[in-house]
């Protein structure tokens, strides 16, 4: 008897045993956007523009201003900075920035507690390329100007705004893409690459991107740590800052 009771339960759990449903694997990080700041301008095309992108160094303390100059913003790289522009004011900490609307001055104060080192995005008509933006005690260095006035730019109002982006690691090359508008960007830290006519380009912290509307391209993240960048872009009111070249797949 005890023989065919074993029997049966040895029987039974091979019957009646069943296996757990086989789970998806996890999806892949999705890429991180976050407009940082942004504006409406009602018009671009009263002169031709250009894209202008300098580091700035305040001391500790110590204030520079800024006169009347057209519109811009600011980005907190360390330390924090405050701004004061048409009464208002605002601390920036890092990861942190503010539009800098045309015509209005302003001034900037690094904190107490060290140098204040920030990036200004600027949008330039030709006449004030070469004339100081922020003065002494502030170090200014110059990263970057498009080597002529945006192309396509057409009567109407755009929208401004500085986004930070962040690839995670080893993504794969997004689909070819133009700009509706324009941007430059910025790499803040990672290494990505850019894939423009079939040749891909490594990306650096400090590397600057610039996209007219007819550069078609690609970025991708082939390495093992995120890649975060900066999209200084201006685009048509309404209009999607990027257009696919084709649908994904």
């Amino acid at each position: 008897m005890r023989v065919g009771i074993i029997g049966s339960i040895v029987l039974g759990a091979i019957v009646f045993t069943t296996t757990s449903p086989a789970q998806n694997p996890p999806a892949a990080p999705a890429i991180v956007r976050t407009v940082v700041a942004g504006a409406k301008l009602a018009d671009v095309t009263t002169a031709p523009l250009y894209f202008y992108a300098i580091a700035v160094t305040i001391p500790a303390g110590a204030t520079t201003p800024i006169a009347a100059w057209p519109n811009g913003v600011l980005y907190q790289l360390s330390g924090s900075t405050a701004i004061v522009a048409a009464g208002e004011s605002k601390t920036l900490a890092p990861g942190e920035g503010m539009v800098l609307v045309a015509g209005r001055d302003a001034t900037l104060k690094a904190g107490s507690d060290g140098p204040s080192r920030i990036l200004h995005f600027l949008l330039l008509p030709a006449a004030l390329l070469d004339k100081p933006v922020e003065t002494e005690p502030a170090a200014v260095t110059e990263l970057f100007r498009t080597p002529a006035p945006i192309p396509t730019l057409k009567p109407g109002a755009y929208d401004l705004n500085l986004t930070r982006v962040t690839f995670p690691p080893q993504m794969p090359a997004n689909p070819p893409h133009h700009r509706s508008g324009a941007a430059l960007s910025y790499v803040v830290s990672g290494t990505g690459a850019t894939t423009v006519a079939g040749s891909t380009t490594a990306k650096g912290p400090g590397s600057l991107i610039y996209e007219p509307s007819s550069l078609v391209h690609q970025w991708g993240n082939p390495g093992i740590e995120p890649w975060t960048f900066l999209a200084f872009n201006i685009n048509p009111e309404g209009v999607p800052a990027v257009v696919m070249e084709s649908q994904p797949k």
